[in-house]
């Protein structure tokens, strides 16, 4: 992994984890402090992640954080049900006996877990290896962002952690053993089943919203 790299993954996580808040602005000399890297490097990180939707970058405004809306994750989630489906099937036929093993282990640790922070982080890497399992690059490089988007989302509309923990989990461990078993068919409606929760997720902050609203102004 290079230098570009790592300020990538490190700036990519502190966006998803709501660190670098949305709507913020920052300089390239700023993060190079908070990330502790190079000017260069983190330059081309930034550029990367502009173009990935992670950051905004604003001449003569600095590096904007994106807000994240409803609409936004609604519009990320289609195209999540449409790749993801091809991802596990990819990684059904084409992951090695290392790459399973490696999904197996994942599906063992994810089954004991019940703290968020855990369970975001195994989310992270199930992500990581069905990009990795499925051999396709350029799959990869759309899933990626959309993934990390979509995480960035949920973890900021959190009401209650152990239930949505215990409901991700279960959708995630389905999706690991059915790879695990090269189940294309099962992986791929694991794979539905769980963008569907995520849209009821984004369809229920937008309901709580509209109440938020409606409680706002007089007369309602």
């Amino acid at each position: 992994m290079t230098k570009a790299d790592e300020a990538y993954v490190l700036l990519a996580e502190m966006i998803e984890t709501g660190r670098l808040s949305p709507g913020t602005f920052h300089t390239e000399s700023g993060l190079v402090d908070e990330v502790g890297i190079g000017r260069t490097p983190l330059r081309e990180a930034v550029q990367r992640l502009d173009r990935d939707r992670l950051v905004r970058i604003r001449p003569g405004r600095g590096i904007e954080i994106p807000t994240n809306s409803v609409e936004d994750q609604l519009r990320r989630l289609e195209v999540r049900r449409a790749m993801e489906p091809l991802a596990v099937a990819l990684a059904c036929e084409r992951a090695t006996a290392a790459d399973l093993a490696r999904v197996q282990v994942l599906a063992e640790e994810l089954a004991g877990m019940d703290e968020l922070e855990s369970y975001v982080a195994a989310v992270r890497e199930t992500h990581r290896l069905l990009c990795e399992a499925s051999y396709n690059e350029y799959l990869a490089d759309a899933m990626t962002p959309l993934q990390g988007l979509s995480r960035r989302f949920w973890l900021a509309h959190i009401l209650d952690p152990v239930q949505e923990v215990q409901a991700g989990k279960g959708l995630h461990l389905e999706l690991l053993r059915a790879i695990v078993d090269r189940d294309a068919e099962a992986a791929q409606r694991a794979s539905i089943r769980l963008n569907d929760y995520l849209v009821d997720f984004a369809l229920g902050v937008a309901s709580r919203k509209a109440r938020v609203g409606s409680r706002s102004v007089p007369g309602y």
